[in-house]
């Protein structure tokens, strides 16, 4: 395992790092807790240093605590989320963060967080939304200033909306926040425009998110490929998308020249490749995703000529339509 610093701040984290929402039976079906409890310790047994969970991902955060406390030796690095008070994903825009981030909710929720997990501290607490309409506005920034000084976070950062990276550029230049969470894969390669600049340029951390398409930079997805009831996965992937994402796939990879098995880690390795990211979140619910995703992060990269080709496969897709 490669680790690559987390910003300005000082913290090391492992180029993989361990998704957890799939974890929590929240939005995901099918996940087991024995499984996950397995998957989680096999990642960290491979070097696998950073978490990434929220007070809204059902129960993640205990499970996450659970195993971070079994490992008490070990340095393990946990974000969590504060969810919006007014409970709208994405933010839209003209909200006040009196309505969204007021700080007697940031503070019930991570005392909420810390106690379902089990733990005193995180090192980095994420709002789960962002405008970049708050900046300078309400008393968040404060809020997470004491929340520094009494020790139970260490770092502050922000979960961008869904396919908007550009609506946290003035929060990044402000100053304000050590890290951002961003969509950014084969597909969605916005992020890469003015973000990531923006982000070595004032030394904020990068987490990436979601950089295998929800399973659908896997292979896996087709045009007959149904999920359970119940699965968020039934929304992201409704009408025709699956079979969209198997012509895009097919596409891609005679671009790329690689067998639809290697998409998984090759899409990964395209994440990996930007220098502004940090740490990649791949969602792990079993032990053989675990030794798979660590496996990618032994310094291989995409060359030049294998992110030209990427890169002429953007696609610009509308998911809240």
């Amino acid at each position: 395992m490669r680790y690559r610093p987390l910003g300005r701040g000082g913290l090391s984290v492992s180029e993989i790092g361990y998704g957890a929402w799939g974890i929590g039976e929240a939005g995901w079906v099918g996940a087991s807790e024995e499984e996950s409890l397995r998957a989680l310790h096999r990642a960290l047994d491979l070097g696998v240093n950073f978490i990434d969970t929220a007070r809204g991902y059902g129960e993640s955060e205990r499970i996450v605590g659970r195993v971070v406390r079994e490992r008490a030796g070990d340095e393990v690095l946990v974000a969590t989320k504060v969810p919006p008070l007014n409970g709208i994903w994405p933010a839209p825009d003209g909200l006040d963060p009196a309505e969204t981030f007021p700080g007697t909710h940031i503070k019930e929720s991570v005392e909420t967080s810390l106690r379902a997990a089990g733990l005193d501290h995180f090192d980095v607490l994420q709002f789960h939304v962002w405008s970049d309409e708050w900046v300078g506005r309400g008393d968040w920034l404060e809020t997470i200033a004491d929340l520094k000084g009494e020790g139970k976070i260490r770092f502050f950062g922000v979960s961008i909306n869904d396919h908007q990276p550009e609506n946290a550029l003035a929060l990044v230049r402000s100053g304000a926040v050590d890290t951002v969470q961003v969509i950014y894969n084969m597909f969605d390669q916005s992020p890469a425009d003015a973000l990531f600049p923006a982000c070595e340029e004032h030394g904020v951390g990068v987490i990436v998110r979601v950089p295998l398409d929800e399973g659908g930079l896997t292979g896996n997805v087709t045009a007959g490929t149904a999920f359970p009831e119940g699965d968020f996965r039934n929304h992201y992937f409704k009408g025709d998308r699956p079979a969209e994402v198997e012509r895009h796939v097919t596409a891609l990879t005679a671009e790329l020249g690689i067998p639809r098995e290697e998409l998984a880690a090759t899409a990964l390795r395209f994440v990996l490749s930007s220098p502004a990211v940090s740490t990649v979140i791949p969602g792990m619910r079993s032990v053989r995703n675990a030794e798979r995703n660590a496996a990618v992060s032994d310094g291989e990269l995409l060359s030049a000529e294998q992110l030209a080709l990427a890169a002429k496969h953007r696609w610009e897709r509308n998911f809240y339509a």
